[in-house]
């Protein structure tokens, strides 16, 4: 993994956006809510509000320049150790944004999934998240991918899991087990691992984020910046960024 912004870099020729191949898929890791409010004076919650709207802006940006997938950190397996409050605070938010979004994204044909343990959630959760994803499965832009109750070691034992049922049943033999298989069994089966993932708010942890995925992974890493005051302008710079690097997927 790359783990670094590098800001000598930007007194080299300026590039845009026009200039550079983009990443199919990027990840971004939405930090820095609580702080965000904190810093403030307000509580907690205020800042999860913020950082919803700016998670709105930010995917639309992203289907508008050309991502074809998006996978966007929302709340992790950790996140249930949070305060009782906030925690049912946050999940207040899911459900209004989650009544929302299934008006929200249409216009721009974004496909929204969920990865993720989704049993965690309150029934009312659960059949929200079903009908977004079936309400847009049929469209033909941009994948959304929402990680919620997810983490990656998590991922990775359902998946052995999964494939040692399978292995039980007779389906398949333990020769057959590959990296391709594993890939297979993940929430992202059928997708691109993710070329770039960001993360705002100075934090150099992967925070168990796509962890099978991103063996070789690139991080843009933003100090100083909390995730509800991310710009489109700071995700163009990660690009560019991204577009420097030498990518040798453990080669020379």
């Amino acid at each position: 993994m790359g783990f670094a912004f590098r800001k000598k870099q930007k007194k080299q020729a300026a590039l845009t956006l026009k200039d550079i191949v983009l990443p199919t898929h990027v990840g971004i890791i939405m930090d820095g809510n609580g702080r965000w409010a904190q810093k403030r004076g307000l509580p907690r919650t205020a800042g999860h509000t913020a950082g919803a709207q700016n998670f709105r802006t930010i995917t639309k940006y992203c289907s508008s320049i050309g991502i074809r997938y998006l996978t966007v950190y929302a709340f992790s397996t950790e996140n249930w150790k949070r305060p009782r409050q906030e925690v049912d605070s946050l999940m207040r938010l899911f459900k209004s944004y989650l009544e929302e979004a299934l008006r929200d994204f249409k216009d721009e044909s974004i496909v929204v999934k969920f990865i993720g343990e989704k049993t965690a959630f309150s029934q009312d959760l659960q059949r929200l998240i079903y009908e977004n994803e079936e309400s847009s499965k049929n469209r033909t832009g941009m994948v959304l991918n929402i990680a919620m109750n997810y983490g990656g070691r998590d991922e990775i034992v359902r998946a052995v899991q999964k494939i040692a049922g399978e292995i039980k049943s007779g389906k398949i033999s333990v020769d057959q087990i590959n990296e391709k298989l594993l890939s297979d069994h993940m929430y992202t089966s059928g997708q691109p691992d993710p070329d770039l993932v960001i993360r705002p708010s100075g934090e150099y942890r992967t925070s168990n984020f796509l962890l099978w995925q991103s063996a070789y992974t690139e991080y843009v890493i933003l100090d100083n910046v909390l995730w509800p005051d991310f710009t489109e302008k700071m995700l163009d710079d990660a690009l560019l960024e991204y577009a420097r690097r030498n990518r040798r997927f453990g080669g020379v």
